[in-house]
């Protein structure tokens, strides 16, 4: 059985830590954090919605993966583990979307 390719992609980005900021973007991107990962994750977030908004579905395909590469960075920046976000997730498996939100917290 394969890696997930989101598993692939996030063990790239662990071993891009330690890079030279100059020969590496995932390392760039990381050496100027927390700024420079969220400003991406936002601008990647706006050009996925304009591709949606447009019904372009390749569009759609690149944004969503130049969104979910920045969405892996903005993990590592913040020590967070696609496992921990994996476990968030298999919480709220079988509760409705409402209840969940309802039972949150404020912030």
């Amino acid at each position: 059985m394969s890696t997930h390719i989101l598993d692939q992609l996030w063990q790239i980005i662990e071993a891009r830590k330690n890079a030279d900021p100059q020969e590496s973007y995932s390392a760039a991107l990381l050496a100027a954090a927390p700024e420079k990962p969220a400003r991406k994750l936002a601008e990647e977030t706006t050009e996925t919605i304009i591709e949606a908004l447009k019904g372009d579905k390749a569009g759609i395909s690149r944004e969503s993966a130049d969104l979910l590469y920045h969405l892996l960075i903005l993990w590592a920046a913040a020590g967070v583990t696609p496992q921990q976000v994996w476990a968030e997730l298999a919480k709220r498996m079988g509760q409705s979307g409402h209840a969940e939100k309802a039972a949150r917290k404020p912030r």
